[in-house]
């Protein structure tokens, strides 16, 4: 290892080294170095074996080549980063975020400038950029790669190309992940992979990311082409702007791209990582007593367009006050089949159950075929200022907005303008049809949910799609919801019209506890909860709206998840089983040693329940093929 070199001397000696950056517990390490062909790389490792191998960084800007014939010319003392701070939509309330920052200065043949930020904590690697320079800067292309050994596996989304699939609606992060596979597997689509990417190299876990999206910048993904295991980060494919603005980063003066995030360590480590939110600015001003957590009842999901009506929806007002929930979701066409006079009238008679009404919006102008409405009504700030004052004064508690273009720039500006404007009226937000939210939870507490992600809804299309969706949700806890949260809208204990469930009903439950959303949108009707025990009843009506703590006890990408998470002083612990066969666990509960809790599994057939006792410390516990189970210690 490379002695550490004093910040004064480093402006001095040009060194083509900077001295290892460490964890504030010493087992993550990152090195920096500009090498013979004068690029700069970095390369990371944990207790002294390699994750990420020697990986390019740098920046192409419109008149400024800062990924090639580089020097190092300074590099500044090490800084602590700490940072506490809440968070109700995610894993864990209180966050206490440690990390040690340095910051290097590289320049190029013409002596132009770029700042790269390093932080390192004690569950990862995050880095940035920062360009000062009079006029106008404009980004082109970013060399941030991640090298990973030929031996490591990943676990991938592909990223679908924009303007295919219905209406034209692609991309919004909705496919299947690619488990397993070999690093240096192509894409297959041009469109490449996307955020949270998960590896495996030697023992050590990684998800990338990126965080601190703020709307001045473009969301990335990962190249379709990573030869040798190198995955380079891309750009959104040209349609993927709002209408008439900007596909990539620009500004004035200064230009400042987000964190490019490397959560690592075990599986337990990365799944109990905060780093995707760690990284995110601090919050905005918001009512924090309007940020309400909850549970909602929704038509939509296995009833589709025709229960959009006046009379089915004040039916599910009466549901979600039965199961003692938060929240009823009003979908799309509701200005027509229902009108803003009676979704007042709605509104009214959910606030005299305690229960919070939210409205569905296309957010689409013309990046799009779709005709659901209301449309057309948020793509201005004066448009939105209305529309979200109007809704407020009729009592609507939050809004869902669907059908966005991609991840250009002037599209990441559109969701951050919403999330702001809808943070002035006092209204919630979920968007649909959507990007990643990359730490936005954090910035904007207003923002419940995001879809994101293959849901539920596919589920009820196809019977392909409710067949793959077990190992499909056995992904989603090391991946897509691993920092953001996810409206998958799970849980369905009756039928499907047209599909045979692929899911024991004990599956089905533990998605209520394993997957994280502000507002969990539940797809199960009134006639479906009419027939389940009145223990399962009880457990859902009692359920907590957000959680305090978080372990991961047990599971692998793809194939089970097991996860306890804490409220109050009550642990509700969850898993699910995609495997074929049934799968028998030795769980270490050490953590709840000496306590009784209740257990919720599989009866005997695919729609029974069972109850038992169960209790804390060793225990073996076998979970049916496509099943799962809740337990509870209050």
């Amino acid at each position: 290892m490379i002695k550490q070199i004093p910040a004064v001397l480093a402006l001095a000696v040009h060194s083509a080294f900077a001295a290892p950056l460490q964890s504030p517990d010493r087992h993550i390490s990152v090195e920096l170095r500009i090498t013979p062909q004068k690029t700069l790389e970095y390369a990371i490792q944990r207790d002294g074996q390699p994750v990420i191998l020697p990986s390019r960084l740098g920046l192409q800007l419109a008149g400024a080549d800062l990924a090639n014939k580089l020097k190092l010319t300074a590099s500044s003392a090490v800084k602590p980063i700490a940072e506490d701070y809440e968070l109700a939509t995610g894993k864990k309330r209180r966050i206490s975020y440690r990390a040690n920052e340095q910051v290097y200065t590289v320049r190029n043949a013409k002596g132009q400038a770029m700042d790269v930020a390093f932080r390192v904590s004690n569950d990862g690697v995050a880095l940035r950029y920062l360009v000062r320079a009079p006029g106008r800067l404009r980004f082109l292309s970013e060399a941030t790669s991640y090298r990973f050994d030929k031996a490591a596996k990943a676990w991938l989304q592909p990223m679908s190309v924009a303007q295919t699939g219905w209406m034209n609606t692609n991309p919004s992060y909705e496919e299947h992940y690619q488990r397993e596979i070999a690093v240096g597997t192509r894409a297959p689509t041009a469109a490449g992979w996307v955020f949270p990417a998960l590896f495996k190299t030697g023992d050590t876990w990684v998800a990338l990311t990126e965080a601190n999206m703020d709307g001045s910048w473009h969301a990335s993904r990962l190249l379709a082409d990573s030869t040798g295991g190198e995955y380079r980060l891309g750009t959104p494919m040209a349609p993927e702007v709002f209408t008439g603005g900007a596909l990539l980063a620009e500004s004035s003066g200064q230009l400042t791209s987000p964190w490019r995030v490397i959560a690592l360590g075990s599986l337990a480590a990365v799944s109990e990582s905060t780093l995707g939110t760690d990284l995110a600015a601090p919050a905005i001003a918001f009512d924090k007593a309007k940020v309400v957590p909850g549970h909602a009842s929704w038509s939509w999901a296995l009833l589709k367009d025709d229960a959009t009506v006046f009379e089915v929806q004040k039916t599910f007002i009466d549901y979600a006050a039965d199961m003692r929930w938060d929240y009823t979701l009003v979908d799309a066409d509701w200005d027509r089949k229902i009108g803003y006079d009676k979704m007042r009238e709605l509104a009214a008679y959910a606030a005299s159950k305690g229960i919070g009404l939210l409205a569905w919006y296309n957010s689409s102008g013309a990046w799009n075929k779709t005709e659901y409405s209301p449309k057309g009504k948020l793509l201005t700030h004066a448009q939105r200022a209305a529309e979200f004052d109007r809704l407020a004064k009729m009592g609507v508690k939050g809004v869902k907005i669907d059908f966005f273009a991609g991840d250009g720039q002037s599209m990441i500006a559109y969701y951050t303008a919403i999330l702001q404007d809808a943070a002035d009226a006092g209204l919630l937000v979920n968007f649909h049809g959507a990007t990643l939210p990359r730490g936005w939870a954090r910035t904007y507490p207003n923002l419940m949910s995001a879809e994101a992600v293959r849901g539920l809804e596919y589920t009820t299309f196809t019977q392909e799609d409710q067949d793959a969706v077990v190992r499909h949700a056995a992904m989603l806890p090391f991946a897509r919801n691993l920092f953001d949260p996810m409206d998958f809208t799970p849980m369905v204990f009756g039928d499907i019209p047209k599909i045979h469930r692929a899911t024991r009903n004990g599956f089905e439950l533990a998605e209520s506890v394993l997957f994280l959303s502000g507002i969990q949108h539940f797809a199960e009707t009134p006639e479906g909860m009419a027939g389940v025990p009145a223990y399962v009843k009880s457990f859902l009506q009692t359920l907590p709206r957000s959680w305090d703590e978080v372990r991961f006890v047990a599971g692998y990408p793809g194939r089970h998840a097991v996860i306890a998470r804490k409220s109050g002083e009550a642990w509700y612990l969850a898993g699910i089983n995609a495997d074929d066969t049934d799968l028998k666990l030795d769980l270490d509960l050490g953590f709840l040693a000496g306590r009784e809790g209740q257990l919720i599994t599989d009866g005997a057939g695919e729609r029974e329940f069972m109850q038992a006792a169960f209790g804390g410390g060793r225990q073996q516990l076998t979970i049916k093929a496509h099943g799962g189970f809740v337990a509870v210690f209050k």
